[in-house]
């Protein structure tokens, strides 16, 4: 449900946010407990001890706030919580509560020990947020009945029950809200060989042949991220069934991914686009995010909060006091490193 983004960002190959139609291809790659989720071991260790715990006392585990960059895990863990607790799970996000109405409407349909799974949590309205206090601390919902001087309080009791939150931007939730979860878990970019173990489990469920050099050549370029390396490995199924006979090897892959124009790094024209500015236009950096938003027409929150984590992430961008400065990685990545300048001779 992570849809934060523009047209243009939901069409690239590698956004990391879930695209129009892929919803259903998504649910059936979803691993369905913990010990087929791969990776985030300092998440999954942790969580594992507390869900024994919770069912040994017979007791909701403790509300759970998930953050980290999009595709990286945040629903699939949230669904596989409720599954484990032998509980439901109620979808919804942020912006769609718009009343205390529809809050309290989801919260007293809500049996014991079932999961509300909010994404985007951030971007609820103060008003729902200040309702949903009562009910995570106290398992309850005041509702004020009538207006003016004949209104009065009524507290409705709640079946205890866990909320998982979910979002991108830690920061921008309040304290009091976040201080309410009992756990607090931060999703990483996958490690190359899980996104590894991921492609190979996906390809069997998707009943695709695939090389072991083929494995590793979409996991190169799936941005350290599950959803990216599924997107991926859909495309060049697609690709090797119609121009290679099924089989999914490294040239299939190769060609596949040099048509999607992602290259070895995992990155596309816009990532090469925001380097390329930075590299040729401002001399390498530092340029302040304004600045670069306007030389290449992207949207600041956008580069903000979709490009620069991986780039960072894989050492081509550096944020400094002064703005964004290219990396020498990214000056070899784009075969300019005669024009890189080391730090000291830019300050």
């Amino acid at each position: 449900m992570e849809h934060e983004t523009h047209n243009n960002e939901t069409e690239r190959v590698i956004a990391p946010q879930t695209q129009v139609g892929e919803e259903v291809i998504d649910i059936t790659l979803r691993p369905q407990n913990l010990v087929d989720f791969v990776g985030q071991n300092h998440i999954k260790d942790p969580l594992n001890i507390s869900i024994e715990a919770a069912q040994k006392r017979n007791e909701p585990i403790e509300h759970v706030l998930l953050y980290g960059n999009p595709g990286l895990g945040k629903t699939t863990l949230a669904n596989i919580i409720a599954k484990e607790m032998n509980g439901n799970i109620k979808v919804t996000a942020g912006p769609a509560l718009e009343r205390v109405g529809d809050l309290a409407a989801i919260l007293s349909n809500l049996e014991k020990g079932d999961v509300l799974f909010i994404d985007e949590i951030h971007r609820m309205n103060k008003t729902i947020e200040e309702v949903l206090y009562a009910a995570m601390e106290d398992f309850a919902v005041d509702i004020i009945i009538g207006k003016g001087p004949a209104a009065r309080t009524m507290r409705m009791p709640l079946n205890k029950f866990t909320l998982i939150g979910a979002t991108t931007k830690i920061s921008l939730l309040s304290s009091p809200l976040r201080d309410r979860f009992g756990h607090v878990f931060h999703l990483n970019f996958y490690e190359p060989e899980d996104i590894e173990k991921i492609v190979n489990r996906n390809a069997k469920i998707l009943t695709a042949e695939i090389e072991p050099e083929a494995v590793s050549l979409i996991a190169a370029r799936s941005r350290r991220t599950p959803r990216v390396a599924n997107r991926l490995l859909k495309r060049v199924r697609d690709f090797a069934e119609v121009r290679f006979g099924g089989k999914i090897h490294k040239e299939a892959a190769r060609s596949a991914l040099e048509m999607l124009n992602v290259d070895q790094h995992g990155l596309d024209e816009v990532d090469r686009k925001i380097l390329h500015a930075i590299i040729h236009k401002f001399s390498g950096g530092p340029v302040g995010l304004n600045t670069l938003s306007a030389a290449i027409a992207e949207e600041m929150d956008t580069i903000e909060s979709v490009y620069e984590p991986y780039l960072m992430q894989i050492g081509m961008l550096e944020r400094t006091p002064r703005g964004r400065k290219a990396t020498r990685s990214a000056y070899q990545h784009l075969g300019v490193e005669n024009k890189y300048r080391p730090r000291e001779e830019i300050f």
